[in-house]
């Protein structure tokens, strides 16, 4: 394959991930997705233009970030591209900034608002920008298991671990409880931590980076870890599971990074003899035991960057940076592990004509759908967060 220039297949497209690009509506399952005042056209000739001169009208008042897994259209007026934490962090060390406009999900925009000065204002240009991942463990839920924990007489044994992708009532309650956040980058170093202080951990809200980290990093058995399920009396375990089980786990997943299956695997090894697969962690167990590579989303843009020309990549993470990161290394083969569409239907809410509507609201001396967190959750989520920052 070497000094063969590659072009960027584009998976087929279904109704639903028609749907989720803008091109069609569900009215009966859509929600929070009108905003007040007038919402561009998507059709607008001039929302880059638009967009433009918003910003530039705002300079340093406003800081704008963008997740990986944004649409390139919005992504060209990110000031910094990253991941979840790195986006809150960044947003942390501009002070300055007045107005922080956060393109991703509404957990990341919370812990932009954690992290920033009471005089930052964060801003969600679509609150319909949620996360599945996130909202599948409510507070609610974990606190009743917490309550079924202690009943056992195990709570005092078990140490709260949630990752970055959970809301701020989860990072609170985590902080409250002696535990800890953790990123896909550090989860082994926070198990290793969370191990150190007692005897099991209870693992929130994604199953399959909590399955893969103890398994695949720490050496432990399947056996070794429950599943605890919120909509199942007593979570569906018994009380000797619960007492033997090192690792419990939430039942939670990323309907993204969930979709990629070992068939996935198979048939792209079967068309593209020598690929190498690469896959982020949130995916399957099985799925990632049979990848070649696996990693954090920073990781993975390393992982493409670092490659020899020539090289075959199918790549198990969100379809948006799959394409950004093809069309960067023509040199390369990078593919989308799965022959059809698969977008983060949530990240997907945050478009151009949000964007704009968004900055033109701010250029108009009205904050709109701004974030944030009440001070006592903030307080609890920000020693988890601490927690975090000070693993060895």
């Amino acid at each position: 394959m070497d000094g063969v220039t590659s072009t960027w297949t584009e998976p087929a497209n279904t109704p639903l991930a028609l749907l989720l690009l803008g091109q069609g509506t569900d009215p009966a399952s859509e929600r929070g997705v009108d905003c007040p005042g007038d919402l561009p056209a998507p059709s607008d000739p001039d929302l880059v233009a638009r967009a433009t001169a918003a910003k530039a009208a705002l300079g340093d008042r406003v800081f704008v970030l963008g997740h990986h897994y944004q649409r390139d259209e919005v992504i060209q007026f990110a000031d910094v591209t990253g991941d979840s934490f790195k986006l809150a962090r960044e947003a942390a060390a501009k002070p300055d900034a007045e107005f922080i406009v956060f393109c991703g999900v509404h957990f990341m925009a919370e812990s932009a608002d954690i992290l920033t000065s009471a005089a930052q204002q964060v801003i969600l240009p679509d609150l319909a920008a949620g996360c599945s991942m996130a909202d599948m463990a409510v507070l609610g839920q974990v606190e009743t298991a917490w309550e079924q924990f202690t009943d056992l007489g195990i709570a005092g044994d078990v140490v709260p671990v949630t990752y970055m992708n959970s809301s701020a009532d989860i990072k609170g309650f985590v902080g409250r409880n002696g535990g800890v956040v953790c990123t896909s980058s550090n989860a082994e170093r926070a198990l290793r931590w969370a191990y150190e202080q007692g005897q099991k951990v209870f693992f929130l809200p994604d199953q399959h980076l909590g399955r893969n980290t103890a398994v695949l990093e720490m050496g432990f058995d399947l056996d070794d870890c429950v599943l605890y399920d919120p909509h199942k009396p007593q979570g569906g375990l018994t009380a000797e599971q619960l007492r033997d089980a090192k690792m419990i786990l939430w039942r939670g997943h990323c309907s993204v990074h969930g979709r990629f299956t070992i068939d996935s695997v198979r048939e792209v090894r079967e068309r593209v003899p020598g690929v190498n697969v690469l896959v982020h962690p949130e995916c399957r167990h099985e799925v990632v035991r049979a990848a070649d590579y696996v990693g954090s989303t920073e990781y993975i843009i390393k992982a493409l960057d670092a490659a020899p020309a020539g090289s075959a990549w199918a790549v198990g993470t969100e379809l948006n940076l799959v394409r950004r990161l093809a069309l960067a290394h023509p040199d390369k083969q990078i593919m989308f592990l799965d022959r059809t569409v698969c977008y983060c239907s949530t990240m997907n809410r945050i478009d151009l004509p949000h964007l704009v509507w968004a900055l033109e609201e701010l250029v108009a001396g009205r904050v709109p759908n701004q974030i944030t967190v009440d001070e006592d959750t903030a307080k609890y989520a920000r020693v988890a967060l601490d927690q975090m920052l000070a693993l060895p």
